[in-house]
């Protein structure tokens, strides 16, 4: 499949991209493409250099006479997002992923394909390789660990760059233009229990909620997909008060930016109460199943008999984290006013899991308003600490406020519409790109995003579209040609 993927068209992007996949990079584990970057620099005979949080900066000149054109920050993330169907074998520490053509679309067999943001930078390779483009002088910045905390942008130095422009090539819409983006919070969350011996006369069940499509916390929040977690809190709530269930162990959710597509969990019932336990499990997967018929078709509410656990956790604990976690808000919680059709606030209540006598909550906040970030992390710890948890709010990062008369929007929608005959979409994202960051370390900065089509991202049924790879290729190329002077 190498020889279909590099032989598409930008072939010089292509190429790029398909070299990305072999190289494993999961948030916080990205030394090897660090170090591939770097050298792919050097070996161009280019400026490079990789400042103490892993953000690799690589400078090329202005080709002849272009040298007075403002300096270009081309930015993307080298760190993708690690999501995997449970029946697929992968290390994302070690494997290359598997990509393939299906159809109009490229992506992969069982896993994330990391064209969020792999795309963006293989982009920036082929400008940097390149000995045929006109352009302006140009600084290739690639940010460490966006997904998992914007390491790279949070810790990015003063006076490192010298650009006028930023161009965040990690949008996923071809033909829109993004300038501003929502801020975010992680809220970090622990209950501390005992564990207790396993009542007598229980039977042992494995509940697993699967099939769900998951996704983009931020981007695809608004479409109302199933959160596994909230599901299976939910039935948990029933069951405890009509068939005495008990918690053993719960593993939910896997990223904090990701919605929960997977719960599992190992719980016991009095035997006397198995047959209506089972059938409520049969009855709740039916109510999960007519709920959300058309945003998750592949939902299923699954039940198996399985061996007894060690121990169980302490009944009144596990009242007070079933109650909190069902009544946690989760999901859109307002639009935007300013722009209709933008999630204006929104949490993601992403990872649920117990060990070693705690149990872990993980919830990405994000408001493109900052009052209502501070509001809705506020509503969900009182939500917790009135349950006895310990809530830690931490990784907040600023949003991206819309600059309707930057000169770079001006010109890249007047580039784009001699293109392709229409004026492109100017847009804000309720994503936490890091814009927001980099513009508080360069506030100089003129900044827009922009991208390929790209779909699901952060689940395994991401997907590039393959013409709109050598749009948004030729749109950047032909923006390049004619940065206006400082």
């Amino acid at each position: 499949m190498a020889k279909e993927i590099i032989s598409l068209q930008p072939e010089i992007v292509w190429k790029h991209f398909y070299a990305l996949t072999q190289i494993p990079r999961p948030s916080k584990s990205e030394e090897k493409i660090e170090q591939f970057m770097a050298k792919f620099g050097r070996d161009l005979g280019l400026e490079t250099l990789i400042d103490e949080v892993g953000n690799v900066i690589i400078r090329k000149p202005a080709t002849l006479g272009m040298e007075k054109c403002k300096g270009l920050v081309l930015q993307g993330h080298l760190d993708m997002v690690p999501q995997k169907n449970s029946d697929t074998k992968h290390d994302f520490i070690t494997d290359p992923i598997d990509a393939y053509i299906d159809g109009d679309w490229v992506t992969a067999r069982g896993t994330t394909l990391g064209a969020d943001n792999g795309m963006g930078v293989a982009a920036i390779m082929a400008v940097l390789e390149s000995k045929n483009l006109v352009h302006g002088p140009i600084e290739a910045l690639l940010t460490s660990d966006e997904e998992t905390g914007m390491t790279g942008a949070f810790g990015l130095k003063a006076g490192l760059l010298k650009g006028d422009i930023l161009m965040n090539l990690d949008s996923e819409d071809e033909g829109e233009l993004y300038v501003g983006c929502a801020g975010g919070v992680d809220a970090n969350i622990s209950f501390n229990y005992k564990e207790e011996v396993v009542p007598a006369g229980h039977a042992a069940y494995k509940l697993t909620v699967k099939g769900l499509k998951g996704g983009h916390s931020g981007l695809e929040i608004i479409l109302g997909r199933g959160n596994s977690n909230k599901l299976m809190f939910r039935f948990f709530r029933h069951a405890s008060k009509e068939h005495g269930l008990r918690i053993a162990s719960v593993d939910g959710g896997s990223l904090r930016n990701a919605i929960p597509r997977e719960s599992f969990a190992v719980v016991t019932v009095p035997s006397a109460q198995a047959e209506k336990f089972e059938t409520c499990v049969v009855k709740y997967q039916a109510i999960y199943k007519k709920e959300l018929s058309l945003v998750e078709p592949d939902l299923s509410f699954t039940v198996q008999k399985t061996d007894l656990p060690k121990s169980v956790i302490e009944n009144s604990v596990a009242t007070k984290i079933t109650n909190a976690i069902y009544g946690c808000p989760n999901g859109v919680i307002r639009m935007s006013d300013a722009m209709p059709g933008l999630v204006e606030t929104s949490t993601n209540l992403a990872r649920v899991f117990s060990s070693d006598g705690k149990l872990i909550i993980q919830c990405l906040l994000r408001s493109s308003v900052d009052s209502a970030k501070d509001d809705l992390s506020e509503m969900v710890s009182s939500v917790f600490e009135l349950a006895g948890a310990n809530v830690q709010l931490s990784g907040g990062y600023p949003g991206w406020k819309p600059d309707m008369n930057s000169t770079i929007l001006t010109h890249m929608k007047s580039v784009y519409n001699k293109l392709y005959g229409r004026v492109p979409e100017v847009k804000a994202i309720h994503a936490g790109l890091e814009c927001g960051l980099l513009g508080g370390v360069y506030p100089n900065w003129d900044m827009i995003s922009f991208g390929p089509t790209i779909r699901f991202p952060h689940s395994p049924d991401e997907k590039v579209n393959i013409a709109s790879v050598a749009m948004f290729w030729n749109y950047l190329v032909e923006t390049l040609k004619s940065i206006p002077q400082k």
